[in-house]
């Protein structure tokens, strides 16, 4: 789920924070950079279940609207297209993840089920709404694109939920973006016969990723002085406090990837703080690092310090 990218940002974040927090416990804040890490996966997990609690909500009307003492033969016989979704389904009838919900006591919707009301209502308000429901059979893959708009034109965009998430978890709204895309990803993806474990992807790829996160920031902050000491002398017209503080940030984690990541590649390591920097930073802090990092690199390399391995690391 958290790709090199994201974990980068976190370890950014967390040494951020440290940092204007003046803080010097390294094993307290790296329990807080875990933690982000996995509310984040809260964050995708309780987004996920709203569709099913969408998807709830509207069996529920169904039901009652059939059980009125003058039922109309539209209540008696509904159109079930939106319940009966088959990705939808899937979801629903996940018990893994209903388990992992229930392990982490994510009930947030049955705690605050005037969010999904507003949604819900909302989703029947939309034009890709009437046209979906404009007939009462459909494929997988009419199912699967009716949940991306569902998505992306009512559950993505929402400010009462945006809201709501900030309210309850403030390292959430960062982390909002990324869930976002990978949740439409996962439902673009998705197949009939892909089991339950589709829905429930780790955090981490692998080890390796999450050694990573560890190290990054560690390594980062441990070696601080050095790295404080390096950005110095490749900025003679700047000075320190003219920097922007994340770009201050992003350079300390990229010299550090230079010098203590030998696996890492030279170009992966600029490109990818180059990015974090266009998202994270001022308009034209790409434009700074990138000219650092050009002047690093050659800088090093003239001192034999880019000791990289294996293949087309340069």
């Amino acid at each position: 789920m958290l790709t090199r990218r994201h974990i980068r940002v976190k370890v950014m974040q967390s040494i951020y924070a440290l940092t204007q927090a003046e803080k010097t416990d390294l094993d307290k804040e790296e329990k807080f950079l875990s933690a982000s890490m996995e509310n984040m996966y809260n964050l995708y997990l309780v987004l996920l279940s709203l569709l099913v609690e969408m998807q709830k909500m509207g069996a529920y009307r169904l039901t009652a609207s059939g059980k009125k003492y003058l039922a109309t033969e539209e209540e008696k016989n509904p159109n079930r297209k939106f319940v009966d979704n088959k990705v939808l389904a899937l979801l629903g009838n996940n018990i893994l993840l209903a388990d992992e919900l229930k392990n982490r006591k994510l009930n947030n919707w049955y705690l605050d089920e005037e969010y999904v009301k507003v949604l819900f209502k909302e989703m029947e308000e939309s034009d890709f709404y009437a046209e979906y429901m404009s007939t009462r059979t459909s494929s997988f893959k009419e199912d699967k694109e009716f949940l991306q708009d569902l998505y992306k034109e009512v559950i993505a965009p929402n400010d009462k939920l945006y809201d709501y998430i900030e309210d309850f978890n403030l390292t959430w709204v960062d982390d909002l973006p990324l869930v976002n895309t990978f949740i439409l990803k996962l439902i673009r993806k998705v197949k009939p016969a892909d089991n339950e474990r589709y829905f429930l992807p780790r955090l981490f790829k692998d080890e390796e990723d999450r050694m990573f996160s560890r190290e990054l920031f560690r390594k980062t902050v441990l070696n601080e002085e050095v790295l404080q000491k390096e950005i110095s002398g490749k900025t003679p017209n700047w000075d320190t406090d003219r920097i922007a503080e994340v770009d201050e940030v992003l350079l300390k984690m990229a010299i550090c990837e230079f010098l203590k990541f030998p696996s890492i590649p030279i170009k992966v390591t600029i490109n990818e703080y180059l990015e974090i920097a266009k998202e994270y930073s001022t308009p034209k802090s790409s434009i700074f690092i990138n000219g650092i990092l050009d002047k690093m690199v050659k800088d090093f390399e003239s001192r034999n310090k880019l000791n990289k391995v294996g293949r087309g690391l340069m």
